[in-house]
């Protein structure tokens, strides 16, 4: 699949998922100002895929937030299973530790099979965190801090998501038209 394909596949899922169905209401601001880097790592290993986030890391955070604010690292083929691209994610969480940006950046995760603990995999619950391709989301702290101050019910947030995923369904998500994210399985 071409870089071009992936960040169109992405775009289409942040513009129809996370800013249609309002899943994360901080997200159209940055969005529609064009803040939102996107890169497609052609990393061949993990290895491979964790310098591609120690660039990133370094990028966003010498970057000027007005310019570019967060960051979606996407990899189309690498740790197709969840519960790999899960473990991967204590070696991501690792990578800000070593750069020095804990409390600067954090890391979103998500990934066409996503599953919460304690779910079964085709809960539609999980469908909050599905997105096309494996997914690290960088996100600066300050930004998301000041989101967070200006937002009335931030602790509501996942309880509506899951409502209204609920109400829209497995159909509904498909009827999207989001690739990927319909048939994942967990482990496969």
């Amino acid at each position: 699949m071409e870089k071009d394909e992936v960040i169109t596949a992405t775009r289409l899922w942040v513009e129809k998922a996370v800013i249609g169905l309002n899943l994360c209401p901080f997200a159209k601001a940055v969005y529609v100002k064009n803040q939102v880097r996107f890169v497609v790592s052609e990393a061949r290993h993990v290895d491979g895929f964790l310098e591609d986030l120690d660039r990133e890391l370094d990028f966003l955070a010498a970057a000027d937030p007005a310019e570019t604010d967060t960051t979606l690292l996407v990899h189309p083929t690498l740790l197709p299973d969840f519960l790999e691209f899960n473990d991967f994610m204590v070696m991501a969480e690792g990578a800000v530790g070593e750069h020095g940006l804990e409390g600067v950046i954090q890391i979103a995760s998500f990934h066409p099979a996503y599953q919460f603990a304690d779910t079964e995999p085709d809960d539609i619950g999980n469908y909050t965190n599905r997105a096309p391709f494996p997914t690290l989301h960088l996100i600066r702290e300050e930004s998301l801090s000041r989101a967070v101050d200006s937002f009335p019910d931030v602790d509501g947030i996942y309880e509506r998501n899951i409502e209204t995923l609920k109400k829209l369904g497995l159909s509904g998500w498909q009827a999207l038209g989001l690739s990927n994210t319909k048939s994942a399985k967990p482990g496969s």
